[in-house]
C-alpha cells in the first residue's frame, strides 16, 4: 500500500490552476487598468500617499497580509523609477493577478479614465504608444 500525503493549498500560496478565457480576460483587462494607473501616479506622485494611508488602514485593520502589504509597498518605492514602477503594477505572474483582483489602488482612475483605458487597449493605441519609442 503506498503513502501518500495529501498536498495542501498552504504549501502552495500561488498555485496555478486552470482558468477559463473569462478569468485570462479579465486579468488583462486589470492589467490593462493597472498600467494606466501607473501612468497616472507618475504624473501625479502625490496621489500614492492616498494608497500608502489605504494600505496602513489596511494593515491595521487586519484585512491586508503582510506579504501583499510589503509587496504594494515595495511596488510604490520603485515610483521614481518610471518603467521599473509600471513594471511592478503590471507583473504578469500568479503572485500579482492574485493581488490586482483586490487592489489598494481604487479611486486613483476616474470612471472614464478606467473606460479610456480598456478601449485604447482594445484597439491596440496603448501597445503602440508603448512601441513608439522603440523606433
Amino acid at each position: 500500500m503506498y503513502n501518500r500525503q495529501k498536498s495542501s493549498r498552504r504549501n502552495r500560496p500561488y498555485s496555478i490552476k486552470k482558468t477559463s478565457i473569462k478569468d485570462e480576460n479579465i486579468d488583462r483587462q486589470i492589467i490593462v487598468i493597472h498600467r494606466a494607473i501607473a501612468h497616472k501616479l507618475l504624473k501625479q506622485p502625490e496621489l500614492a500617499e492616498q494608497v500608502k494611508a489605504r494600505l496602513e488602514a489596511q494593515r491595521e485593520e487586519g484585512k491586508l497580509g503582510y506579504s501583499h502589504y510589503i509587496t504594494w509597498v515595495s511596488a510604490l518605492e520603485l515610483i521614481d523609477q518610471s518603467e521599473v514602477f509600471i513594471n511592478a503594477l503590471t507583473e504578469d505572474s500568479p503572485k500579482m493577478r492574485k493581488l490586482r483582483r483586490r487592489t489598494p489602488f481604487t479611486g486613483i482612475l476616474t470612471e472614464a479614465e478606467r473606460v479610456a483605458a480598456l478601449e485604447q487597449d482594445a484597439i491596440g493605441v496603448i501597445a503602440t504608444q508603448d512601441l513608439s519609442g522603440l523606433f
